[in-house]
């Protein structure tokens, strides 16, 4: 079991033998939960706001460069998440103590690139929800 020593009783509490109430296994699973499901997901305004305040902020767009061409948010960055190998390589470079708000089309690709970055390292990546498509600030066309 994944707790090593627990094991279910009759009453539905698995950590008889384990040390641990099932308050504190309440507890710890909360916390884990809370943290895996924490993608710093962003609504537009609250991007918006968080990157005008944010004196380490960077803006990373994932898009393809076709996408980019038609218009994109100016001062970004660009790093095509769809080229897997040049995505990583340009991720290395990038310097893991600043704050990456992370664009793509709609958000899907830029909260992967968010994972992504989460997974090697950057712990300040925010994703864009609704993409560049619901963006209301500054562009370019």
């Amino acid at each position: 079991d994944l707790l090593g020593k627990g094991r279910e009783d009759s009453s539905g509490d698995f950590t008889k033998g384990a040390g641990l109430d099932n308050s504190s296994i309440k507890k710890i699973l909360l916390f884990l939960k809370k943290k895996s499901t924490e993608m710093n997901d962003l609504t537009q305004r609250a991007w918006a706001e968080q990157l005008s305040s944010d004196p380490d902020a960077i803006l990373l767009d994932v898009r393809t460069l076709e996408e980019v061409q038609q218009g994109h948010i100016p001062g970004a960055k660009h790093l095509d998440i769809m080229n897997a190998g040049a995505f990583m390589e340009g991720a290395k470079d990038l310097d893991k103590t600043k704050s990456y708000y992370v664009y793509c089309r709609s958000g899907g690709r830029s909260g992967q690139a968010c994972m992504i970055m989460n997974s090697i390292g950057f712990e300040k990546a925010y994703n864009l929800m609704g993409g560049f498509m619901e963006w209301q600030g500054e562009k370019t066309i």
